[in-house]
Order: C-alpha cells, then structure tokens, then sequence
C-alpha cells in the first residue's frame, strides 16, 4: 500500500471510530471500476462559513448533473479575482479558506467525499487565492506568499515565497517550475527542486505590451506555462522555462468591447479552453510551443470563472453564475475536442460558486 492509499485508509480509520456505534467503513484499494461515480466538488465561498458542494454526474443515457451533498469545511471564503480554490488527485483533494488563512483536506471514499483536517498557511501568509496539486506536492498563493506542502501530510515543505504585491490570481505547477499569475501585470516563475519543493526563490516574467493587463488564469503543458492576460488583446500568452513569451490574438473585439478570456485549463492534444467572463462563453485556443491561435467561442448561460477538464480526458466542467445563482455546466470532449453540451446543475440558492475539480 503506497503513502497516499495509507493517508486514506488512516483517515477512514478515525473518521469511523470518531462516530461511537457507526460501522467501519469498508476501504477498497480497488474501488476504481466501471461503476465508480465521476463527481464535480467546488466551494461556496463563504465569507462566514465556507462549504464544499458535490455533485455527480450520471452519465448513464442522457447525461445529468445531480446533488449529493454540502459539507462545511470549517473555515470562512471570501476569495474573488481568482481560480484554482478547490482541487482533486486520485482520492484526495483539498480546498482553500481565504478568509481562515488555511486549507481543508478532502477525501474520497467509494462514492462519497469527505471533510478532513485543515492546516494553516506558513507563519506571515495569509489569504489563499489559490492552490494547486502536483509531484506529491500542494502549493498555495495567497496575498503576500507562495508556499508548497507535502501532500497528503499537508507538513509545510521549503520556504515560503514572497509575492511581489497582493493581486495573485491562480497558482500552478509544471514539470520542473510552478508559476503565480499576478493581476498587477506579471507572471512569477518559482523553480521547482527534485522532489517538487519550491526552491525559495521567484523570477518576474517579463511581459510584452498588448499581453500584459491583467493576468488570470494559467495552466502548464508539460513545461509550457498557458496564462490570460485577460484584458489585453494578445489573450492568451505561453512562456517557456526560459521566460520566452509567444503571445496569442484572443477573440474580437477584445476587452472592454465584449471579450476577455480570463480562466485557463488545458485541453487534449494542442487545445486550451478559456471561460471568456463579459462574453458569457468559453473560448478555445490552439497553439504548438511558440504561438497559436483562437479557434473559436462556444456561448454559456452565465459568466463563466473557473473550469476544468476530466482525468479521462472525456469531460470538460464549467463553474458561471446567471441570474438565479451558482451553476456547474459539463460538456463532453469529442475526438478533436470540441465541446457538446451534456448536463448542468440546477439552482441551490448558492450565489456563485469558486473552484471546481472532478473526481473520478
């Protein structure tokens, strides 16, 4: 049994003692088969409570989006201008509690999700935006720092990284570096040690006119860094590891005239999808390493923040806010990664929704 499916079985272990007179819960290692439900977590955002809210998506027939359950996470929300807040990998997740200075753990067992412990930032960080999970590693953006911890221990791992203001947008990690976007007008690159740690020190990307306003949104292929600098022309924008920008012409026309791709996930193959706010849609990029181009936008009953794509590959989930609330829209990823819409939630009087990740 590996680390994380002991980390799992431990917690199980102390959740079902922790209910005198409940029965165990039964932990299979091998619950991963066809039947294993594909679930959709995001977070309220609270600024007094903040709770987690899962929903399963049944794709048996015509696919449909259905509420399981919302689980107070034990800390308060009140984060905004950002992405990334809540997260999965395999059976664990996390999400962050902005107005708590801390992290709550997340953890999956059979076809239900879990609250575990939180754990706070590192001494002097305050207000996570944003996390991320990769190399065994969880990294958080706040308001003044950049931070990694050992995961799924969640133990603070390397020194924690100033930020060079406080508008960090979204944090995520690549093979060899990790990168904040930084709504004042940058991208920090944060090199990345052997075992995923952050090496303690950060480089300001320095970004061409007409790429340059308001970066938000990111995501890496492989080493290659994809961000929005949202409100410039050039919407999309790749970085190489050796902080060469190749900037990419969004939608027309652009920002402040109807079009500002803001929130970023990578797609299959050479795809990127975007959730274009002020147009209500989702736009879609193509590029190889040094340059790309829009391809086009699909439209969306609502604004569009943060969204993410499937571990299969077959999924792609959207979190807007319309007139009625917070939503969740999936659409299904066809062989050329076009977008078909599947299923969307109902209305649970949540105002917006933030962060949204699949566990499948």
């Amino acid at each position: 049994m590996n680390l994380r499916k002991s980390f799992i079985a431990t917690f199980i272990s102390t959740l079902a003692t922790a209910f005198v007179g409940a029965p165990a819960f039964a932990h299979d290692d091998h619950d991963r088969g066809p039947d294993r439900a594909t679930l959709l977590v995001t977070s309220t955002n609270n600024a007094t409570a903040n709770n987690i809210v899962v929903f399963r998506l049944d794709t048996n027939g015509a696919a449909s989006l259905s509420y399981v359950t919302s689980l107070a996470t034990g800390g308060a929300g009140g984060a905004g201008g950002n992405a990334g807040l809540v997260q999965f990998h395999d059976d664990i997740g996390a999400v962050a509690n902005y107005g708590s200075n801390s992290v709550t753990q997340l953890v999956r067992q059979g076809d239900f999700v879990h609250v575990g412990r939180s754990f706070d930032l590192a001494s002097g960080c305050t207000r996570p935006v944003s996390i991320a999970l990769k190399h065994d590693h969880l990294y958080v953006a706040g308001a003044n720092c950049v931070e990694s911890h050992d995961w799924p221990s969640g133990r603070l791992d390397g020194t924690a990284v100033s930020l060079p203001d406080a508008s960090s947008a979204q944090v995520v990690a690549g093979r060899s570096w990790a990168a904040v976007t930084m709504k004042s007008g940058s991208v920090l690159q944060l090199p990345l040690n052997r075992e995923g740690r952050l090496a303690g020190t950060g480089s300001v990307v320095a970004l061409p006119a007409g790429a340059n306003d308001t970066p938000l949104g990111a995501a890496f292929w492989g080493d290659l860094l994809g961000f929005n600098p949202a409100h410039s022309p050039n919407s999309l924008a790749l970085v190489s590891p050796a902080r060469t920008v190749y900037p990419i012409a969004g939608p027309t026309p652009a920002f402040p005239n109807g079009n500002a791709p803001c929130w970023l996930v990578k797609g299959p193959g050479n795809l990127w999808y975007s959730g274009n706010t002020p147009a209500k849609a989702i736009s879609i990029f193509f590029s190889d390493g040094v340059g790309g181009s829009f391809y086009k936008s699909v439209p969306l009953p609502g604004a569009p923040t943060d969204l993410t794509v499937s571990p299969d590959g077959k999924w792609l989930a959207v979190i807007y806010t319309a007139a009625d609330g917070g939503h969740i829209g999936v659409y299904a990823l066809d062989a050329y990664g076009d977008l078909t819409p599947a299923a969307t939630t109902g209305a649970i009087g949540v105002p917006s929704f933030n962060g949204v990740a699949f566990s499948q």
